[in-house]
């Protein structure tokens, strides 16, 4: 049977990846294709028979192939769900070593809009469901494993801000703001004059509104605005800006933009200015996982840390900080599938069983992902050129 072939081909490919990890596959008709040796440390159990099409799709990568038929309800992972994601990560890498790119323009506003859109502009009411009060999307800073996912959104806002070392009448921009909670935190809580970009209408509407609720319309504007498109100008500014800050934005940009996107932040930057870079990065430069890239962040890249600095270093920013928070994500992302699961009843009102079966793979798979340090996410601050005025410590951070 054609399935069987192809299954056969795709398990070997996996084994060569990773040798020292044992799995089954466990087929409709209850025959085995097993690697290596020992117990599985996972099993693939097909629950139905997948036609010929479903498995001749024109690709070999195991993570888009596995992850379609999950969705359409032919197979369940059974034992280490962290191994399976492991391996299946390993196999989607193609390393390469090639340098990042030339600053040159980027990929169109409009296919950047469409790759937003497909995934933040799926409705507001549904990301309610699951994300906390303040509508973070973006990993949480956890002190104790006891701590609320609320809470924990609210100490990685309070401590994202604290890096900045705000003062009274600055200005500070946050790049891909969200639905705004952190803007208004900054406002509200150090006096500055702040300003967001999105090119969600989803969030920009929500943020908007946010800002008219608190009254603070005289010290927060919401932009619907690409990164593109940033300038003082723009902005309604006639001095750059002090600081600025980024979460979890950047990895929407591109590869092939990386340089571009710095080179926007440098450039409506004071002197001396910080810019801090919240986003995840990965081990290895290569493509990005063919599941994530079709259905959840069309368009997107995860960058290797090298590439960051390599690019950042070339437009003259001094690295300052840099702080892992790889743990905090997997944390985040299970307290994410937890709110998923418990308002599941409801997201089925808005949604079918395929949709609610690929989030549901996207928050679990990522959050092993973060457990085995297939990706990492790190919060980078930035110097543009120099300041020797800093303050020589960082103990301002945790007053």
């Amino acid at each position: 049977m054609l399935a069987q072939v192809v299954l056969k081909k795709v398990a070997s490919k996996l084994h060569e990846v990773d040798p020292s990890i044992s799995f089954e596959l466990v087929l409709w008709d209850k025959g085995v294709i097993k690697k290596g040796d020992g117990e599985p440390k996972f099993k693939i159990v097909f629950t139905k028979t997948p036609t010929s099409k479903v498995l001749t799709g024109g690709t070999m990568d195991a993570s888009l192939i596995f992850g379609e038929l999950y969705m359409d309800g032919f197979i369940e992972i059974e034992g280490d769900f962290d191994s399976a994601i492991l391996l299946l990560h390993k196999n989607s890498i193609k390393k390469y070593t090639n340098k990042v790119k030339d600053i040159k323009p980027p990929k169109t506003t409009d296919v950047e809009k469409k790759n937003i859109k497909s995934h933040y502009d799926i409705g507001n009411d549904f990301y309610k469901l699951w994300l906390d009060s303040t509508m973070s999307y973006s990993c949480a800073y956890f002190k104790t494993k006891e701590d609320s996912l609320e809470q924990a959104q609210l100490q990685k806002i309070h401590h994202t801000l604290a890096k900045l070392n705000l003062q009274k009448g600055e200005t500070l921009l946050d790049i891909g703001c969200g639905w705004g909670y952190l803007a208004i935190s900054a406002a509200k809580k150090y006096g500055v004059r702040v300003f967001g970009n999105t090119i969600s209408e989803e969030q920009f509407k929500f943020a908007t509104n946010r800002v008219k609720e608190e009254g603070l319309e005289d010290l927060v504007t919401i932009k619907l605005l690409n990164y593109q498109d940033l300038s003082l100008e723009a902005l309604g500014l006639d001095k750059p800006l002090d600081k600025i800050v980024s979460v979890g934005m950047f990895e929407h940009v591109g590869k092939a933009n990386i340089s571009f996107y710095l080179s926007k932040v440098k450039s409506i930057l004071k002197e001396g200015g910080n810019f801090l870079l919240h986003s995840i990065l990965c081990e290895f430069e290569g493509n990005t996982n063919a599941f994530i890239d079709k259905y959840i962040f069309p368009g997107g890249y995860i960058p290797t840390l090298r590439e960051v600095i390599y690019a950042s270093t070339d437009l003259e920013f001094e690295l300052g900080m840099a702080e892992s928070l790889r743990i905090h994500y997997a944390m985040t992302l299970d307290k994410w599938s937890e709110n998923f699961e418990a308002k599941i009843d409801e997201v089925r009102k808005m949604y079918d069983e395929r949709f609610i079966r690929m989030w549901r793979l996207y928050l679990d798979s990522c959050a092993s992902a973060f457990r085995v340090n297939s990706v990492n996410i790190y919060q980078l601050f930035f110097t543009k050129h120099f300041n020797n005025n800093a303050p020589l410590t960082r103990e301002y951070i945790y007053k």
